[in-house]
């Protein structure tokens, strides 16, 4: 097995008759397969000759789909089960009915095995397997590696030298406690292209939420005093910490420092209240607490996380089911996938013990590099935080449903204001984003009958064109989601809204055109005459007036809902670009004056705004500044100006 959780190539010491080995280049291990035809299996004869080793085995239908993978103890004694109908249940006999041909792959072991299921089934989302949808890192609060740290939110790989702590729930959870980090120690939460380039206090000083490093305002020692504070407590060490504030608020007593000592006073009162609110009580280490709801073959589970004795926040996940399960079955697939190449806490106590906890311990315990228990039966606090976490999950799970129904609603209504045959499956919405011409960027969102599919959505940084021009700008946008589209990377959907009259329709439909793609319909979102929500007009390809549609039908609704977030996903990569363009100063563009040199320039004349009102002998009046530099640096700034 390779570091990274990925299940390599093996030997395996067997041969099976009638058994070949598939070369596919999109398999990441070799597997087995039966010879068979596309229009018959022989089940028959593939069970004749399939081994009882554990392994996998991964179920085909007629357009070469991956439908089902699971794994087993015996391969033969389990996919031979598939084809007794008495053991078969309804599901999996209409399973069998789409299956043209099976492939198994050999492990060492079950737990082996286990594992190289989860990840196939992460990485094909099989129909008929539960599938875990949400599959994004974890956040932590990041401690950099630097005299004075910076603490912030990071996801991702930790390449950058530093601590890391977590991992939380959501990133919203870790900006919550970034936020009270703040209020508690004062470190710094400023990017270090910001830092350096400080010559005054920032907001965040004049609130008391800095001590302003940047310019020197506090010690280097005093800083590290912080910074070990906030390390105390993000590693669950509150009470070791209270009490050496406590005993340093008596000494500044003594020594008649009051100010300082009333300081320390209202730290301590405020770090005890949010221990006492994050405080899990008889918990010390790192445990994760998994409730899970079924109903309407629907599932939710709510997973509430303790790190170091505090609760760091819960998230629910609605795992696709593709069927009818019971919670049981449901966390045995929720576990073995969500903890796949994560970090996993000592312990899970679960709502519902999984059909195989003791393999699942055992796969989780191999992976982690540490002993992995799963509780069912617990008993006192535990037991409350349980039935806190399966009411959550009940809760969510309700409000889901009830959100599905009425998304279901809209998609009808949808059908019939736009005169449609069919009922829509996929829809898709364009919109762009700028600042007066600057940093266009342009956002595709989709959404199908079960919400967004925010896996599906796409950005493009729109180039090449004249600034403003909304209609090239939708029109280049179309074009390059379409071009993928042709190469097979997503579906086509059935109506593609824009956010716009009558030339950005036009715009989108020459940019179809031109990829010969007649079999989308496009509809226009525009404001109306007072620009009032719910007063939208839609406009179609060839239509010289807007479509008459029902005031306040649900599927009004729906086109608002797909175009505000079209909206909001545009806005937020434009801001993230404008935001990229301005951390790079402007002096970064001439030659010959590095990092040193630019920070010197702005200590020296205040900011940009000195720099570029300085002739230029003022500039070579500063060490490591030339003639011919300075000249560069007055060219730039008066090129820019027009001058």
């Amino acid at each position: 097995m390779a570091a990274n959780g990925e299940y390599k190539n093996h030997a395996f010491p067997y041969t099976a008759i009638k058994l070949r080995q598939n070369a596919r280049a999109n398999q990441p291990f070799s597997q087995n397969t039966v010879d068979s035809t596309t229009t018959s299996f022989d089940s028959d004869s593939f069970l004749k000759n399939l081994t009882s080793l554990p392994g996998i085995y991964t179920m085909f239908n007629a357009q070469d789909e991956i439908i089902y993978v699971g794994k087993a103890k015996n391969l033969k004694n389990r996919v031979s089960s598939y084809y007794k109908t008495q053991q078969a249940s309804p599901k999996q006999q209409v399973m069998m009915t789409k299956v043209s041909r099976i492939e198994v792959t050999v492990t060492h072991t079950e737990s082996e095995a286990l594992l190289l299921e989860c990840q196939q089934i992460k990485r094909h989302k099989p129909r008929y397997n539960i599938c875990l949808r949400d599959d994004k890192s974890f956040p932590y609060i990041y401690l950099s590696d630097h005299e004075y740290p910076l603490i912030t939110l990071h996801r991702g790989a930790k390449k950058k030298a530093g601590h890391y702590f977590g991992p939380y729930p959501s990133s919203t959870a870790a900006k919550e406690s970034l936020k009270l980090l703040q209020k508690l120690f004062p470190i710094r939460q400023c990017e270090d292209s910001v830092y350096n380039n400080r010559t005054r206090p920032c907001l965040q000083h004049q609130i008391g939420r800095c001590t302003a490093p940047c310019v020197g305002l506090i010690s280097a020692s005093a800083y590290a005093q912080d910074v070990a504070h906030t390390v105390m407590f993000l590693d669950g060490r509150g009470g070791v910490l209270i009490e050496q504030l406590i005993s340093q608020m008596e000494q500044a007593s003594v020594a008649l420092a009051f100010e300082q000592a009333a300081s320390y006073r209202d730290q301590i009162a405020r770090l005890r209240t949010v221990l006492e609110k994050n405080h899990v009580h008889g918990e010390k280490g790192n445990v994760d607490i998994i409730a899970c709801a079924t109903q309407q073959q629907s599932a939710c589970v709510q997973v509430f996380f303790i790190r170091n004795g505090q609760q760091l926040g819960n998230k629910a996940y609605f795992p696709s089911t593709g069927g009818e399960h019971e919670a049981s079955v449901v966390l045995q697939a929720f576990i073995a996938q969500y903890y796949l190449n994560k970090p996993v806490p000592t312990e899970l106590i679960v709502s519902h013990e999984p059909e195989e906890t003791a393999l699942l311990a055992d796969m989780l315990t191999s992976q982690a590099k540490h002993a992995v228990t799963i509780s069912a039966r617990v008993r006192g606090e535990r037991a409350k935080w349980l039935q806190m976490a399966l009411t959550n999950a009940e809760l969510s799970l309700t409000a889901k449903l009830a959100e599905k129904q009425s998304l279901a609603g809209r998609f009808l209504s949808l059908q019939q204001q736009l005169h449609l045959s069919t009922l829509p499956q996929r829809l898709e919405c364009f919109d762009i984003s700028h600042t007066q011409g600057e940093q266009t960027v342009a956002s595709c969102v989709v959404f199908d009958q079960n919400g967004p599919v925010k896996s599906a959505y796409r950005r493009f940084n729109i180039e090449g064109i004249t600034g403003g021009d909304d209609y090239a700008a939708i029109g280049q946008a179309v074009s390059r989601r379409f071009k993928r589209l042709q190469q097979g990377e997503h579906p086509a959907p059935d109506i593609l809204f824009i956010d716009g009259g009558k030339g950005q329709v036009k715009a989108a439909q020459k940019a179809l055109e031109e990829l010969a793609i007649n079999n989308v319909m496009i509809v226009g979102v525009a404001k109306g005459p007072d620009r009032k929500p719910g007063m939208e007009q839609l406009i179609l390809v060839d239509q010289e007036h807007a479509l008459d549609i029902t005031t306040g039908a649900s599927g009004l609704l729906l086109i608002q809902h797909i175009r505000d977030e079209a909206h909001r996903f545009a806005i937020t990569g434009h801001r993230q670009r404008r935001k990229n363009t301005k951390k790079q100063s402007s002096l970064e563009g001439i030659a010959g004056l590095g990092p040193k040199r630019r920070q010197q320039l702005l200590k020296q004349f205040g900011g940009l705004q000195g720099i570029a009102q300085a002739g230029v002998d003022a500039l070579c009046s500063i060490d490591g500044i030339s003639r011919p530099l300075a000249q560069r640096i007055y060219e730039h700034f008066h090129h820019q100006d027009g001058n």
